[in-house]
């Protein structure tokens, strides 16, 4: 059914104005405050059908109307105005990401940070992953007692925390043979090829073949977010929101919170440009909960992946708020990455000069 402007218009009202107040909203109050052209009466029987067509719901048979999940899908998709920061918002962006001496880490810290107080929801993030990073150099360090530490060292980052299983017949000699063609075998893989090469290789190993299952298998995990890659931040912030007055609502936005492998899931990982994606309660999905929404955004720039980002909230987010902050990071990561780029091409002429 092809809903009406009138409707649209109405619709729209409802959805501000419950964001704004979190009061559900009366005909009363959209006859007065918004269509005074048009009757009490007239915006009940549009509110009517509005209910009937699942956009709306009435928590009393008197009370005012409050928007369904599919109502807020409708109003992203058709009705919401595109919005724009004030002037105290984009310099605290900018002073934000004016520090260019920091790393990977401290990045992800800042622009979550940055999200959660321009929305004063709780943010999440996942951290750039690349699958691939060359790997530059593959050992083995004998820890006895039948382990190994594996150490992988890639363009980016030395990654140390994976312990392998060895056959406790293996000696150091062995275990440095080991490592000897094992670097060999990976030297300048990307992470996701290094996987596939393993697989094939795994035959041909022979003694050394649980050495090299466990290197796959320790690869594997490389190519996933891990939990220092999610970020969070603001969890406190539920608390401002009258949603979280209920007990049960805050049980369930804990329940995701707490576990950052959910987060993981949750928001996912792309390569895409500034890629704006929204689920709102569990029909977009198991993982959100009932009365939660979750607005999240890809950034890249230059062909690299800068991470996901985004907040996770109530329902009745202010969802026009939300979108425009997270384009506006954006925008000021690319910058930021653009300007990096820049000194690093300038500082590389100098020395060749």
């Amino acid at each position: 059914m092809k809903m009406s402007d009138r409707k649209k218009k109405i619709l729209q009202i409802v959805v501000d104005e419950y964001i704004n107040s979190a009061v559900p909203v009366s005909s009363k109050v959209i006859a007065e405050k918004h269509l005074q052209g048009v009757s009490s009466a007239t915006v009940r029987n549009e509110l009517a059908s509005l209910e009937e067509l699942g956009y709306l719901t009435q928590f009393h048979t008197s009370g005012g109307r409050v928007p369904s999940p599919q109502a807020y899908r409708f109003y992203i998709e058709e009705l919401m105005q595109r919005g724009n920061l004030s002037e105290s918002d984009l310099d605290y962006i900018e002073k934000a990401f004016s520090d260019r001496s920091g790393d990977v880490e401290h990045l992800i810290k800042s622009v979550s940070k940055v999200i959660s107080d321009l929305t004063d929801y709780t943010s999440v993030a996942i951290g750039p992953h690349d699958d691939e990073e060359k790997i530059r150099n593959l050992t083995l360090l004998s820890c006895g007692e039948g382990r190994a530490l594996l150490v992988i060292v890639t363009g980016s980052r030395i990654l140390r925390d994976s312990f392998i299983d060895i056959p406790e017949s293996m000696t150091d000699a062995d275990v440095e043979n080991a490592s000897r063609m094992l670097a060999k075998l990976f030297d300048g893989k990307a992470l996701s090829e290094a996987r596939t090469v393993g697989e094939e290789a795994l035959a041909e190993f022979g003694q050394y073949r649980q050495v090299m299952r466990g290197v796959i298998d320790a690869l594997k995990t490389y190519t996933r977010p891990r939990d220092e890659d999610v970020v969070l931040t603001g969890a406190d912030k539920i608390f401002n929101h009258p949603e979280y007055e209920d007990i049960e609502n805050v049980k369930n936005f804990l329940s995701v919170i707490s576990s950052k492998d959910k987060i993981a899931e949750l928001i996912g990982d792309d390569n895409d440009e500034i890629q704006i994606s929204v689920k709102i309660g569990s029909g977009d999905g198991d993982e959100v909960p009932e009365d939660c929404s979750l607005v999240t955004a890809t950034y890249a720039a230059g062909g690299k992946n800068l991470g996901t980002y985004g907040v996770i909230g109530p329902i009745r987010m202010d969802y026009t708020k939300v979108i425009t902050v997270l384009e506006n990071v954006g925008k000021a990561l690319e910058e930021l990455v653009g300007s990096r780029g820049k000194d690093k091409d300038e500082k590389d002429r100098q020395q060749d000069e």
